[in-house]
């Protein structure tokens, strides 16, 4: 097992084929090489079907008002979609000057509605400093967590733990879920226990369930929408 999802298309495999490449040659610098040579397999041109459904379905009572983080935002599309569905004041977090720059784009290329606050910032999401005031209602984690070495899954557990104020949420889309173990990243190998393990007990998973709607070149290769509720 590779890791690279079964049914993505050739093209996608090869360009998830070259992430590997560069993030192994820099795994920091590496991400922005990949966007710079629009090599980015990630980027579905559009918002997660599993999260819009999420949102507008009221099976979680999500917040309404406040603040929400998206480690890893990419092109922007579901911090986009956060802040105009649910209001929240989003911040999207990337590393690469080319993702930001492209996320910013595409938000002055969107019919936002009136008083949509989104924003895009070249910070490292494990270098953040949460203070009781500065804690967020809601961050989403896709792509995020299975980007990252796994060696560092147990402080992503910490910081999540301290930027999420209690009655806050987090939702993580995991993917791809692959049947068995595998070397080598990223995506990196995961399985949705995972991050429970790191989270520890100061959590309430309050929803945890295979999404009715998924892209195309997802189906097959195990997603779930997780969402956890911080006690």
């Amino acid at each position: 097992m590779s890791g690279i999802p079964v049914h993505a298309d050739e093209e996608r495999q090869r360009m998830m084929h070259r992430v590997r490449e560069v993030v192994k040659e820099d795994p920091l610098q590496g991400w922005d090489k990949a966007w710079q040579e629009n090599v980015t397999p990630w980027d579905a041109g559009e918002s997660q079907p599993p999260l819009r459904d999420l949102l507008v379905s009221g099976e979680v009572d999500l917040p309404k008002s406040g603040r929400a983080l998206v480690p890893g935002s990419g092109r922007g599309y579901d911090a986009i979609l956060i802040a105009t569905t649910l209001g929240l004041e989003t911040t999207g977090l990337d590393i690469s000057p080319v993702a930001l720059e492209a996320a910013r784009a595409h938000a002055a290329a969107s019919d936002l509605p009136v008083g949509t606050k989104v924003n895009f910032e070249a910070r490292d999401f494990f270098a953040l400093a949460p203070s009781p005031e500065s804690r967020y209602d809601l961050i989403y984690d896709y792509t995020f967590f299975v980007a990252i070495e796994p060696s560092r899954r147990t402080e992503w557990g910490r910081q999540m733990s301290a930027l999420v104020k209690p009655g806050g949420y987090l939702i993580n889309l995991a993917f791809p879920l692959a049947p068995k173990p595998y070397e080598g990243g990223p995506p990196h190998y995961v399985k949705p226990e995972h991050y429970q393990e790191v989270l520890g007990d100061g959590w309430e998973k309050v929803l945890d369930k295979v999404p009715e709607r998924s892209l195309e070149w997802h189906k097959g290769n195990g997603e779930r929408i997780i969402v956890y509720r911080k006690l």
